[in-house]
């Protein structure tokens, strides 16, 4: 059956309209001004806003992580992430010790299996490199994976040396994929941790402590070096502070193929919140930094100065000990008490997934940081096109993907754990006033959300094949 929206201002990443939108067999097949198909069923999007659905280029569900798990699988986030306007997202399988990469993405894919309700791509974190994992990146384009990711940190865990990512890089370069790199010192890091759990000092404040931001700084411009010798673009995920800002910006002056991705949390929080006593709550990493970081963050948004939002969706309950009643079921897993109140053994993570857009929405376009053009775009349009999914993703375009979400500018709602749709105890945006809401989203034509209506189906998301040789914006 087609689907008619009608009457509604559409807003893409360079235009707004007023146009109708055909759908058929899950695409988009024609926009114009008063149309008329027999049959079809009508969607009256009058006042509302409409625009692609949002592109979520990290997230990590179900990762295991220390002894527990993140709390969010690939049918509860996808649930979310609709909720909040989300309809795509990439996420990662990472190889772990002793592993070929083939290996990693099969079992990603087993967590994806009869779960996944949004379609999703995925990046592949080499963690491991020896010569027959460096031979093994080839033919990932077989399997539609275009980008590789690297970290300079989590030292005896994810963290490769310098050479080993400049010889990934090198490799990648060859093949046209994208290079994305968690850019913190490792060996800083690792130092202070164990300086501070040596002296006794565990609360979660020390998590900030001992990831300074000039470790960031430092590692993101080692990042653009490595990749400059080796020629290939590089994407620096979760930026969070202003020297590593900088760097990208000098890289970028240089005429260097890179790029930055920031997340809400960086926006919002700062250490200070991590001394509260639920401060366990916004342990991540890198953490969240200084209120001028968060100010200059938003003004690197508005002026292009980064190019995406993500989340590094990565939830964990809070007090795991207690079951979690989510959606008619009793949910059980260890959360952050699991640390035994040592930041240096508190699961990394926050939730983000269905928070992204709403936020955004608010304290971005509402607050007059950026146009609804450029909320598009960083939040759908960027990521598809750095990530090789435009334009059948991120964007409102005959032969597109119909994913869309019309938006109601007044609709109005408070933030809270009682209400969202994250397979999580706490809310850390809880008590916030949001303006402006997703009312219906689609996802290739099929009604997921609307309102407070739930239609997604297990099983119903696809893995997206991804090309390589994505331009850098």
């Amino acid at each position: 059956m087609s689907t008619l929206i009608k009457n509604g201002a559409i807003i893409t990443a360079a235009d707004t309209f007023q146009a109708d939108i055909l759908i058929e067999q899950g695409q988009i097949a024609l926009l114009g001004q008063s149309l008329e198909v027999d049959g079809a069923e009508i969607v009256d999007a009058s006042g509302k806003l409409v625009m692609p659905g949002g592109v979520d280029p990290h997230t990590h569900l179900e990762l295991p992580f220390f002894r527990t798990v993140s709390s969010d699988d690939f049918y509860t986030g996808h649930r979310a992430a609709a909720f909040g306007g989300t309809t795509c997202h990439i996420d990662f399988a990472n190889q772990r010790k002793g592993e070929s990469l083939h290996e990693a993405l099969a079992k990603w894919r087993q967590l994806a299996e009869g779960k996944a309700a949004l379609d999703y791509a995925t990046h592949v974190s080499i963690t491991d490199l020896r010569p027959s994992v460096l031979d093994e990146i080839p033919s990932l384009l077989d399997e539609g994976v275009t980008s590789l990711k690297l970290f300079l940190s989590y030292k005896d865990m994810y963290m490769l040396p310098d050479g080993d990512i400049l010889k990934v890089m090198a490799v990648a370069a060859e093949l046209g994929m994208m290079v994305l790199v968690h850019a913190e010192n490792g060996d800083v890091v690792d130092m202070l941790t164990r300086q501070f759990v040596a002296a006794g000092k565990l609360s979660p404040e020390y998590h900030a402590l001992s990831h300074p931001a000039w470790s960031e700084t430092e590692a993101t411009l080692r990042a653009i070096a490595l990749s400059s010798v080796a020629d290939v673009p590089l994407y620096v995920v979760h930026i969070t502070c202003a020297g590593a800002v900088d760097q990208v910006s000098y890289g970028r002056a240089r005429g260097l193929p890179v790029m930055g991705e920031t997340c809400p949390q960086y926006l919002f929080f700062t250490a200070d919140d991590l001394r509260r006593p639920d401060g366990a709550k916004f342990i991540c990493s890198p953490p969240v930094r200084t209120k001028a970081d968060n100010a200059y963050l938003w003004e690197a948004l508005a002026d292009g100065r980064i190019q995406a939002v993500g989340t590094d969706h990565c939830p964990f309950l809070f007090d795991g000990t207690k079951p979690l009643m989510y959606d008619g079921e009793e949910y059980r897993s260890p959360g952050k008490e699991s640390g035994g109140g040592d930041f240096s053994k508190t699961p990394n993570g926050m939730h983000g997934i269905e928070d992204r857009m709403l936020m955004l929405w608010t304290y971005g376009v509402g607050a007059g940081r950026f146009s609804a053009n450029r909320f598009v775009a960083l939040t759908a349009t960027n990521p598809a096109k750095i990530f090789g999914l435009y334009p059948r993703k991120g964007t409102i375009a005959v032969g597109s993907d119909a994913d869309l979400a019309i938006w109601n500018p007044e609709a109005r709602k408070t933030v809270s754990a009682a209400t969202h749709h994250t397979r999580a105890d706490h809310n850390v945006y809880e008590g916030m006033a949001l303006v402006g809401l997703p009312e219906k989203v689609f996802v290739r034509g099929e009604l997921l959300v609307d309102g407070e209506n739930w239609y997604g189906r297990r099983g119903n998301g696809r893995f997206l094949h991804r090309q390589p040789n994505a331009p850098v914006l």
